[in-house]
């Protein structure tokens, strides 16, 4: 999953976690699509690789393009291994040692922007810590006693990681494979404009679908990591902008029509892009659970001091227990269509942006009214 996610997050072609020592180099898991040849248990020559000099700094280096790099232009490991494009994060334990890398190499340029080098951050920390519980546990084996109190959780913390990467490769892969198809009849140029024209709007759908996953997969590994939701609210900003630009990008690839009433007279305190990502989510949510043939409503509003925004959609009700666990991380009601959040983290992500907020996000379903999620936050002028 770790591999998957990073390799497309950048276009990188080659990903891999690598044991990086002062006398060795030993690839421990890769992802290899351009046929760099390294499997786990193979091994580089550790002065070889740029991956030493990551060791040494214990900082990232990320190259764009090499040709581009003063520094690298004329490195000889590129020019070695035959690469245009290189990312390398440290992997450092605990006790501030250096394990070793998340790294990344592709032949060709490749843009590798902000969000990309967060994305190998948050996981290297990962990694980290999956090697210090590793550690813990075995020490915890020697001690009978206190590792039965800690069993139960350790079963269910494997329980939900198999789940966890279980579903990422199944919802990022669906995506994916659904754009490579679109691409490859297109490329066949035997479509008339009406099929191509289709074609397109699903592999923007797949995008979409992609890029939300992705996005709820940074906030969920960020807020496990401690760093929580973060919200940018220095002064106040006109929302309604904001809310009808996600409704416009999300009215392109819902098959319902969507119908939006807002009303928000003033500026309010609020992070404009967290809570058009919350509208997000709990649209994508209406789009994929919501009856096809029936219009999706949304009403936001400034009322009683508070800014009030529903999203609903009808179809079928959602049973009060399934309503329970509706905002849990992995909720996923399995006898519905995926929706466009896919991993289950979508309504999560969407209710911590609220709680942030200082706000809520409540839901009441029924066959007569649809189902609708409301966020009640406090509206802030000032």
């Amino acid at each position: 999953m770790i591999l998957d996610a990073c390799g497309m997050a950048t276009g990188m072609g080659f990903v891999a976690v690598a044991r990086v020592t002062e006398g060795r180099w030993l690839t421990c898991a890769s992802r290899d699509q351009v046929n760099f040849g390294l499997t786990p248990g193979d091994e580089l020559d550790v002065t070889s690789t740029i991956c030493s000099e990551v060791r040494a700094c214990r900082n990232s280096i990320t190259i764009p393009d090499v040709d581009d790099s003063e520094v690298y232009r004329n490195h000889p490991t590129p020019r070695q291994y035959g690469f245009k494009s290189y990312i390398s994060v440290p992997i450092i334990r605990s006790d501030d040692s250096i394990w070793g890398t998340l790294c990344a190499i592709d032949p060709d340029p490749q843009e590798i922007g902000p969000q990309a080098e967060q994305l190998f951050t948050i996981f290297s920390r990962s990694i980290a810590r999956e090697l210090d519980r590793q550690d813990e546990l075995a020490k915890g084996r020697q001690k009978i006693a206190e590792g039965r109190a800690s069993l139960q959780t350790e079963r269910d913390t494997a329980r939900l990681r198999e789940e966890f990467i279980a579903i990422v490769g199944h919802d990022l892969r669906n995506p994916i494979a659904a754009v490579t198809s679109g691409l490859r009849m297109i490329e066949k140029r035997e479509l008339s404009p009406e099929r191509q024209a289709m074609l397109v709007f699903e592999m923007q759908r797949a995008l979409t679908r992609a890029s939300q996953i992705i996005t709820n997969l940074m906030d969920f590994a960020r807020g496990r990591l401690g760093a929580g939701i973060e919200v940018n609210a220095p002064a106040p900003v006109d929302l309604a902008p904001v809310f009808r630009d996600v409704i416009g990008e999300i009215e392109q690839v819902a098959g319902q029509p969507v119908l939006p009433s807002i009303d928000l007279p003033r500026a309010l305190v609020a992070d404009p892009q967290r809570l058009g990502q919350l509208l997000s989510n709990l649209l994508g949510n209406a789009v994929a659970h919501g009856a096809p043939n029936q219009p999706i409503t949304v009403d936001i509003a400034e009322r009683d001091g508070e800014l009030v925004a529903s999203v609903t959609n009808q179809g079928m009700p959602i049973p009060p227990e399934v309503q329970a666990s509706l905002f849990q991380p992995f909720s996923r009601n399995e006898s519905k269509q995926k929706s466009l959040q896919g991993l289950g983290l979508g309504l999560y992500i969407a209710s911590q942006i609220a709680l942030a907020h200082g706000g809520r996000i409540d839901v009441s379903s029924s066959a007569k009214t649809g189902t609708t999620f409301t966020l009640r936050m406090p509206a802030k002028p000032a």
